[in-house]
């Protein structure tokens, strides 16, 4: 089981990997492809369509399948999907690739979180997201090298796949263990021989949809900050795209400190404290992007990072204790989902009116969000103890 749990440590880096690289790339990608900078919402929005719609089914996959040979598959997709886009000739052929992309990621994803919180403590929850957020991180400074260095965006996108390849013959390597350790997922349902509960059925339980719609809005400035963490450095702050590139990784490298804090303050606190913790220092990192310290004022990434780093994790650690183990797989598919669809779509929202007005709007805009995101964590809260 230890060894086990090393591999999936592993695995979290590579589910990081992919989701930084375009938007610190995207600065000059976008110019030699000939590409309207506005257009990063809607390579976005692909992936989130693709990853959310496949999450729906994720508890099914998981249940026939098993969460080893999925998480196989997945990586594999990621692999082809980002040596794809490195060789793309144009953003057609780029955006086909963005396809494999978003299918690689939605089941996985999915999968390790309940294969997490069913058979794991909170603090590995939030320490293996820590990995998540070492790949995260080192994209945007694999990156920035080869953007400083003068080379092409394709070059980065060629080391973080070969990076992804490795983790994947880890993967390949692993499945003996997988099939020892891991037990079929049955739900109560099937060992009696009763039908599955419909997707109507499940969603409707006693605060799933604010549930849903809490992450689903934390992913949304996750995602904004993903995609145009860079664009806004390179507005409001005037730095160089490999500045900005390698300035992101603040807030990235924030959030991989605030889940190997948290992992800690998990042993003390519940869910729901680390997730009213994270939402205070991420919005107090948000004031300080509005402080007149001129380049200083980015420093601010770090806070959000830093608060962001549990709100995730606890948010999914939850589902199994607040909506019972028979459904997790679907439930957190559910969440994954909105995540992704709703997340994405705000974020496709903001790309639009922040090129059309200005960038200067971000951080009013995440205050904004916030304020819903907590509400409705609330909200899920309220409804589960009444």
């Amino acid at each position: 089981m230890v060894l086990l749990l090393v591999v999936i440590y592993i695995v979290f880096i590579s589910l990081g990997l992919p989701d930084s690289v375009f938007g610190v790339a995207w600065p000059v990608l976008h110019k030699e492809l000939g590409i309207a900078e506005s257009f990063a919402s809607v390579y976005s929005i692909i992936v989130g369509i693709c990853t959310s719609g496949v999450s729906v089914i994720a508890g099914k996959v998981l249940r026939k399948f098993g969460t080893g040979r999925v998480t196989l598959v997945s990586v594999l997709l990621t692999v082809i999907g980002l040596f794809g886009m490195s060789f793309a000739p144009n953003i057609i052929v780029m955006m086909c690739f963005a396809v494999v992309l978003g299918y690689g990621a939605g089941v996985i994803d999915t999968g390790l979180n309940n294969f997490i919180s069913l058979h794991y403590k909170a603090q590995h929850m939030n320490w293996l997201h820590c990995f998540w957020g070492v790949g995260v991180t080192l994209s945007p400074v694999i990156m920035s090298h080869f953007l400083k260095e003068g080379s092409s965006w394709r070059f980065g996108y060629r080391t973080i796949g070969a990076l992804q390849a490795t983790i994947l013959l880890i993967v390949i390597c692993s499945l003996p263990l997988w099939k020892k350790v891991e037990s079929k997922p049955l739900s109560r349902q099937e060992e009696v021989g009763k039908a599955e509960k419909t997707f109507f059925e499940i969603i409707k339980g006693k605060g799933v949809i604010p549930s849903i719609l809490s992450l689903s809005f934390y992913c949304a400035m996750e995602f904004m900050i993903g995609t145009w963490g860079a664009t806004y450095l390179v507005h409001i702050f005037a730095l160089s795209p490999s500045e900005a590139s390698k300035t992101v990784s603040l807030y990235f490298g924030g959030i991989m400190l605030g889940r190997f804090i948290s992992g800690f303050l998990s042993m003390r606190l519940s869910d729901n404290a680390l997730i009213r913790l994270g939402t205070g220092i991420s919005m107090a990192g948000m004031f300080v992007l509005l402080l007149p310290f001129g380049r200083a004022s980015v420093f601010g990434l770090l806070l959000i990072g830093t608060g962001f780093g549990p709100i995730f994790p606890s948010t999914i650690h939850a589902v199994p204790s607040r909506f019972g183990k028979d459904y997790s797989a679907d439930i957190i598919g559910f969440h994954m989902f909105g995540a992704y669809g709703i997340g994405f779509s705000i974020q496709l929202i903001f790309g639009y009116v922040a090129t059309a007005t200005t960038f200067f709007i971000t951080p009013f805009v995440f205050i904004g969000i916030s304020v819903c995101m907590l509400l409705f964590s609330e909200t899920a809260i309220r409804k589960l103890q009444s």
